[in-house]
């Protein structure tokens, strides 16, 4: 049998065109019995590491290669898109280095349409490569179809020449027929098919003319016969074509990856085309892309001299021991590589020790001595100093720039290095941190250290890094976006033309949650399965072809904080592209790839929370002329605990969600280690640990330890082993492990390593039973064993949910200084966190409120008090705080716009009308942006009602206009120097107030709404205050729901955390509802479909102090519409409506709220009020006022009992009962017409009992 070898292959990371998925190729291929392949996506190399580490796994030898686009014309000219194709393969590491060369040059210069090079780049960078002539599309191809045979010719001799005997021509013949209809497939084989055949007859003339080998190909697409029509709606997804449209990108359906008795069934007059596939593959050289890690080289000051004695190989073998050999000291250029490493090293030192003495004024401790001199040895023999003299030379610069850095995050905060070189913020010897988390001295792996800055100096740092290594040096890392089945069902449902909701009824059906697949789904999702396998026809169909498309890439991101910092040129080992983020380039392998190949990775995070604390310090710098020093504050500080025990956490970090509120106003948290604890423990999988933790806390539980020796690790979080680095501790006390062991130990359990728990069991034993002091408390052998036993038990179930305390511990500190800030300087802080969501309309809200909640006044946008963001103002009382709305919150402003307004009020002083206003910014707020200005409120300073200044808005900018282009030719200077204003401005007011009249009131309040997401000069609500008054307030019924929840969480705790099981059981336990009735507003309806594809909606309702959300699901939404005369209204947002509902606990043991009933707010006093109250004051019975309040009784006529209630001086009140010629129709309108006459909230009802 005739073996053969793929040469032309496209995989998933030719995006959209490939659908060949690299690891279940590299399986297909080893199946096939074919010793090699290769993969040749369009242009690029994305995929090139995984699929060189999946073939060496599965022992096929890997080709490492790609179809070029060759331009034309000289590669950075723009004016041919693509290029001819050409095969390019690397022969060895040099050809490597040349390919990476050439895709990186193919998209940083000579991208246009598609990434492409020239002849000249390839005479450049041809050593060590493999040239094939690719497809139709490449250049020989195409001369010979165009009948140009001597172009042809001249162009195989060109390649020839310049790659030698590694030139080869390829031939690929397929005829399309099966699948196809027959003018489909006739129409197709006329152009490609009849093409090959006279392609194939003159390559095959050449290659014999020549001394040319000709290697068959097939242009492999996809993997399986049987996926054709998978491609070809994957193809419909890449060009936005349905898969009906006749015009469509069509392929012959012969792209699969054939055996190689389907290649030889296609040649079978030229086996040696076949034959030169194996010869070719026996040429290619095996060669690594794995590396050591290549350390950029730090710049260690002059004035710090080498040890000259030291750096000789006999000190340098005694200095690294066993690590000599492994740091390469016996590998050509290893003595340097030490000599360095060695030389870093000291430098580290120097900077530590000096560190730690400021760290530790009063002197430093034996046990930090002796730590600090551990960590030192551990990065000197791993090789890593210079990766910390990197991390800290650039926070030092940042702290310089006054970027706000992070405390620490993750496994690093439990370095003491790390701790005096400023990286970290966090004592890690005083919270009992450990390195070894963070490095194991048994295991070389590269350190990754995380570092979170402001925002805004993220940004600013990158720009330092970039300057100091080089923009040739750094890069962002690639991340590839797969089609995960949601959007795959979407997607191909596109393209078979299915209607959007049944599509998105079938996405539904798919669970949600990260890197689900489809096979996940089908497990997780009973009702998906089912329409797998006994759907609809065109169901069936659709995930018949997800399945063969889940995971294939569909686009390419950056990764939000990953950047590269290499010692050489980024290219001399890893391609890249240009960032579409930035001007830093970006690698083509992802983030899995580029440390296995010696690229140092680092994490770059801009942190919403630090932009918080930034802007707040500054802001309370600004206000109060106070500067605080947010690393200084007192960790007891009893109001910043008292913020966290009353739950009062919104807008503190990771502690805002209403789950972790309950549990801190259960825990009342005194001290930092609660913190730490609950930021530890409030995920999945140990949460049910946290009412044990809290129980304990305040003695009402005991607690209790299985070893005496275990009580110095567990006595902070009172006997439950919260933290991962308990566990490391405590195998060392009880067993005795070393650091490494401990840290492998907390490896292997936390991902669950049977075999690795399996071989580090006995050593747990053998070391307990060994250790006097534990086998001590023992009363025999058998009862120690046993004991053992049972703590290894408890950590294998517990270890998996420990969490990491160094993260826990940075997080609970940044978490206490945000609270900090909000007990201290609540005004500035709430300010700040505002600010950072502006733009966000779900949640900027949300923190406007809490500062309502928390007293204070929400100022409206304002063009001559506003800044561009929100800050605190002092109030008329001099002493409290209002809080401004910053302009740049306004929709549709903008944050350039709104610092334009700002900045030329304080260089002009305030607008003196509306021309002034629109002349002054001359161009610089365009119309949009003044409308929303207008709208939102911002211009009612200036004396004239909003319907006014649209109105007069287009002619305020045509007088603005010219007004600059008379400046602008010097006409207006003569006006301006009488007038005295050089800003641009016209001082006339032309607005009209009568011109139009004013804006609808409810109309009004929508504009501010949608532009300030929030209602600011009123709330829709209090137009029916007179009726809502009668009912519970949201903030009430969420009080009710609050406090059933605790009532039931006691209940869950005692039923083991879960809701009862059965439903009698679950009945029986459920209890009794209570039923409520309140008013509000339904901001927001949101349709949804469950699974039985039954519609139900969420109501997202609020008053003019709380938001609620309503579920109202498929059977109660039914019944409510259907009930009465079926004649009910569906809900709708922007109406005010009167609700029942049930308060009672759910069918899971939590509290819920049902909905029972619902009817418009106007329909309430004549449904459910027994009487009218209309309320005088005693010094308004007066002759006129009677008659003018009867006169209003009479113009309502209705069946309502109407009372008059006078109130007299003191708490006295006289009821008259009017006659029934008086009753009344208490319709909106006469509530407004009360209101008019003598003022809101002299209405009210007494309800039916």
């Amino acid at each position: 049998m005739q073996n053969f070898v793929h040469f032309h292959l496209h995989t998933t990371y030719s995006l959209l065109d490939g659908a060949c998925h690299v690891n279940k190729l590299v399986k297909r291929v080893k199946q096939l019995g074919m010793p090699a392949c290769a993969i040749t996506d369009h242009g690029v190399l994305y995929g090139l590491k995984h699929f060189y580490d999946v073939c060496r796994k599965e022992g096929v030898k890997p080709i490492l290669g790609c179809e070029a686009y060759v331009a034309t014309e000289p590669h950075t000219e723009r004016n041919s898109r693509s290029g001819n194709h050409l095969v390019l393969l690397a022969k060895n590491k040099a050809g490597y280095r040349n390919l990476v060369q050439l895709a990186s040059i193919a998209y940083t210069e000579g991208f246009y349409y598609r990434p492409r090079i020239d002849k000249a780049l390839l005479e450049r960078h041809h050593e060590g490569l493999v040239a094939t002539s690719a497809c139709l599309a490449g250049e020989i191809p195409r001369f010979i179809a165009d009948g140009n045979l001597q172009e042809a010719e001249a162009a195989a001799r060109w390649y020839q020449n310049l790659f030698g005997e590694d030139f080869y021509l390829e031939i690929m013949l397929h005829k399309a027929d099966e699948g196809l209809a027959p003018e489909v497939a006739s129409a197709i084989n006329q152009e490609v098919y009849a093409s090959q055949l006279r392609v194939n007859e003159q390559i095959l003339r050449l290659g014999a003319d020549l001394g040319i080998k000709v290697v068959a190909t097939n242009d492999v697409h996809y993997l399986m016969k049987e996926d054709a029509d998978a491609h070809d709606i994957l193809l419909c997804v890449n060009t936005g074509k349905k898969y009906s449209d006749p015009g469509r990108l069509r392929y012959t359906r012969q792209e699969w990856l054939k055996s190689s008795e389907e290649m030889a069934a296609l040649f079978p007059e030229h086996p040696e085309a076949l034959a030169n596939t194996l010869d070719l593959a026996a040429k290619i050289e095996e060669y690594t892309l794995e590396s050591k890690p290549i350390m950029p080289v730090f710049p260690i000051p002059a004035e710090f001299p080498e040890d000259a004695a030291g750096a000789e190989q006999v000190a340098l073998r005694e200095t690294f021991g066993k690590q000599f050999e492994t740091l390469g000291g016996n590998a050509p250029g290893g003595l340097e590589r030490l000599r360095r490493i060695k030389y870093e090293s000291d430098y580290l030192e120097h900077l530590a020790r000096a560190g730690a003495k400021r760290r530790w004024p009063g002197g430093v401790a034996p046990e930090v001595e002796e730590r600090l001199g551990f960590e030192l040895k551990t990065i000197r023999n791993m090789g890593f100093p210079g990766y910390f003299l990197i991390v800290q030379d650039f926070i030092a610069a940042a702290r310089k720039m006054g970027v706000i850095v992070g405390p620490g995050r993750g496994s690093a905060a439990g370095s003491v290095v790390a701790y005096c070189l400023g990286i970290t913020n966090i004592d890690p010897i005083a919270y009992d941190l450990l390195f070894e988390r963070f490095l194991n001295p048994d295991r070389i792996s590269m350190p990754d250290i995380d570092v979170d800055f402001d925002d805004a100096g993220r940004d600013r740092v990158l720009s330092w890094v970039v300057d100091k290594y080089g923009a040739d040096h750094v890069a962002h890392i690639i991340t590839f976006g797969t089609m995960a089945p949601k959007v795959c069902i979407k997607d191909v449902a596109r393209a078979l033309d299915v209607d959007i909701p049944e599509a998105n009824r079938l996405a539904g059906l798919v669970p949600d949650g990260p890197k689900t697949t489809l096979d996940d789904a089908f497990k997780a999702s009973p009702d998906l399965r089912n329409e797998l396998e006994h759907g609809s026809e065109m169901s069936r169909r659709i995930l018949g072809i997800v399945q063969k498309l889940d995971g294939s890439v569909r686009q390419v991101g950056v990764h939000a904080c990953g950047v590269i910092i290499s010692r050489d040129p980024l290219t001399e080992t890893i391609p890249v592209k240009p960032s579409d983020k930035d001007a830093l380039l970006c690698t083509q392998y992802d983030g899995h790839f580029v440390e296995p190949i010696g690229l140092l990775k680092m994490d770059f995070l801009g942190l919403k929370t630090l932009t918080v604390l930034k802007e707040c310090l500054a802001s309370i710098q600004e206000a109060r002329g106070e500067t605080v020093d947010i690393e200084s504050i007192p960790l007891d500080d009893a109001e910043t605990f008292a913020v966290f025990s009353r739950g009062d956490t919104t807008g503190l970090f990771q502690f805002e969600s209403d789950g972790m509120k309950k549990h801190l106003r259960a825990l009342q948290p005194n001290r930092i280690e609660d913190l730490v604890a609950m930021n530890a423990l409030y995920r999945p999988g140990p949460m049910q640990y946290i009412p044990q933790y809290i129980e304990r806390k305040h003695g009402r539980e005991r607690v209790s330890y299985d070893h005496p020796m275990m009580e110095p690790f567990l006595k902070t979080t009172y006997g439950i082993t919260v933290y991962q680095e308990q566990v490391m501790l405590l195998s060392r006390a009880l067993a005795g492990f070393t650091r490494g062991q401990s840290d492998t130990l907390r490896k292997a359990m936390g991902k669950k390593d049977e075999k690795m728990m399996n071989e580090m069991k006995p050593k747990f034993v053998d070391g307990c039973l060994a250790n006097a002091e534990f086998m001590k408390q023992c009363r025999s052998q058998d009862a120690a064993r046993q004991l053992v036993d049972k703590i290894w038990e408890d950590w294998k179930s517990f270890a998996q949910y420990a969490f990491n305390k160094s993260h826990s511990v940075c997080y609970a500190y940044l978490a206490y200084q945000t609270g900090y800030l909000k007990a201290h300087y609540a005004p500035e802080y709430m300010c700040a966190q505002i600010t950072s969501e502006m733009g966000n309309f779900d949640k900027m809200p949300v923190f406007i409120a809490e500062a309502v909640a928390m007293g204070y006044r929400i100022l409206p946008p304002c063009i001559n008090q506003s800044s561009a963001i929100f800050l605190p103002e002092r109030l008329e009382d001099g002493e409290s705080f209002g809080l401004r709305y910053g302009l740049a919150g306004i929709k549709g402003v903008g944050l350039g716009a709104a610092q334009a307004v700002a900045a030329e009020r304080k260089r002009g002083g305030p607008y003196r009308s509306f021309g002034d206003f629109v002349g002054r910014l001359g161009g610089a707020v365009n119309k949009k942006a003044l409308e929303s200005l207008i709208l939102s409120g911002a211009l009612d300073c200036l004396g004239h009602h909003r319907a006014a200044l649209l109105e007069e808005l287009p002619r305020a900018l045509v007088r603005a206009d010219k007004a600059m282009k008379d400046k602008a030719s010097g006409q207006g200077s003569l006006f301006d120097l009488m007038s005295g204003d050089d800003g641009g401005g016209f001082d006339e007011d032309a607005v009209d107030d009568k011109a139009v009249p004013p804006m609808p009131r409810l109309e009004r309040l929508r504009f501010e709404k949608d532009l300030l997401g929030i209602f600011l000069s009123d709330h829709p609500i209090s137009r029916y205050q007179d009726v809502a008054s009668q009912f519970c307030s949201l903030a009430e019924i969420k009080g009710m729901l609050d406090a059933l929840e605790s009532q039931l969480a006691v209940v869950r705790a005692n039923n083991g955390g879960a809701a009862a099981k059965g439903d009698d059981e679950r009945r029986r336990k459920r209890g009794p509802s209570q039923t409520a009735m309140f008013c509000a507003y339904v901001s927001d309806v949101t349709a949804k479909n469950d699974r039985q594809n039954r519609r139900w909606v969420s109501l997202k309702v609020e008053d003019a102090d709380t938001t609620l959300e309503i579920p109202v699901f498929a059977r109660t939404y039914q019944a409510l519409l259907n009930g009465g005369d079926g004649s009910r209204a569906d809900f709708a947002k922007n109406t005010v409506l009167h609700f029942t509902v049930e308060i009672g606990p759910g069918w899971t043991n939590e509290a819920s709220l049902t909905l029972v009933d619902y009817m418009p707010v106007e329909h309430v006093p004549l449904r459910l009020s027994k009487k009218v109250r209309v309320a005088l004051e005693q010094d308004e019975m007066t002759a006129e006022t009677f008659t003018a309040l009867r006169a209003l009784l009479e113009r309502h006529p209705g069946k309502i009992p109407t009372q008059i209630v006078v109130k007299h001086d003191g708490a006295t009140e006289t009821y008259i009962d009017v006659g029934r010629d008086l009753y009344v129709m208490p319709d909106t309108t006469f509530l407004d017409d009360v209101e008019h006459l003598l003022g809101r909230g002299r209405v009210s009802f007494q309800m039916r009992g």
